[in-house]
């Protein structure tokens, strides 16, 4: 009998002897923390600040009876170690989303300033285009002004200076002023193309055969009536026909140093030009477009 209350003493004061140190190891986990901020002063070294703002968690010191490994550790036990850390884990988290987010918004912040950048860069690259086209433009008008204004000095330069164009002769009856058919046709083919033309003149000269004032009022008829067709059948204004009635006078031959009177009754009519309609087709001439210009609008 006493054996056996012996052999239950033993393994009461087993059982309990767990249960003494896991309160004693709580009773030091829960000491107030003002004897931990005793215990870090009196080290040498301070503590360092966490990412969290935080001092880091400080390692157990006191063991217990078991050790740091408590076999007998029951839950709430487990939680009080645990928690502490899992507190610090879920602040590192936010902090790391925290700066996750701020990192984005920079980074957004940023491509938008790159764009704006960019499109500013762009705005500017097509203003300097459009200024180097007007550029050219107004350099292009520039040469055709000057281009025009030596055309004009080299006009009025020569402006009192015709040459021949075409010259026609047409032959008559002795001792008639009548234009036949073939004179006729003559005077068309060198009048028709004068409409609306400017910068020439008319000479018309008549010769005649015979001697003294007849001769020279036989050619100045002849030459009227030819002065007449031009004006009333191709409204040639007559201030650009000059009219001369040559009578017999000696013309050249085609010997340059012999000369020969007129046989029969003849006109020669010379159509003389000067710069003045050259001076006019280059003024109603349209300038050429630019690039831009001959590009189809957008």
């Amino acid at each position: 009998m006493k054996n056996r209350l012996f052999v239950a003493l033993l393994l009461t004061i087993a059982l309990a002897l767990p249960v003494m140190a896991q309160q004693a190891s709580s009773t030091s986990q829960d000491q107030p923390a003002a004897s931990q901020t005793t215990t870090t002063t009196d080290q040498t070294t301070p503590a360092t600040v966490g990412a969290t703002g935080k001092q880091p968690l400080q390692p157990q010191t006191h063991e217990g009876f078991w050790g740091r490994v408590n076999p007998f550790a029951r839950k709430k036990y487990v939680q009080r170690q645990v928690q502490p850390i899992q507190d610090r884990v879920n602040e590192l988290d936010e902090l790391t989303a925290s700066n996750s987010k701020m990192i984005k918004d920079v980074d957004a912040r940023a491509q938008q300033g790159i764009q704006l950048a960019s499109d500013k860069a762009n705005e500017a690259d097509q203003h300097a285009i459009d200024a180097g086209n007007k550029a050219t433009m107004a350099q292009q008008t520039a040469t055709q002004a000057n281009t025009r204004l030596s055309t004009v000095e080299q006009v009025v330069g020569n402006i009192d200076q015709y040459k021949a164009a075409t010259q026609t002769e047409i032959r008559f009856r002795p001792g008639q002023s009548v234009l036949s058919k073939n004179a006729k046709t003559a005077l068309d083919e060198m009048a028709t193309p004068l409409k609306d033309q400017r910068g020439y003149i008319i000479e018309v000269q008549g010769f005649s055969s015979g001697h003294g004032q007849a001769a020279i009022q036989t050619s100045q008829k002849m030459a009227d009536s030819v002065v007449r067709y031009l004006v009333l059948n191709h409204d040639v204004p007559v201030y650009r026909i000059f009219v001369v009635g040559m009578g017999n006078a000696p013309v050249a031959s085609d010997d340059a140093t012999k000369t020969k009177h007129t046989s029969g009754g003849r006109v020669e009519i010379s159509l003389l030009k000067n710069d003045l309609e050259q001076l006019a087709w280059t003024s109603t001439t349209p300038a050429p477009a630019t690039q831009d210009q001959q590009a189809p609008a957008k």
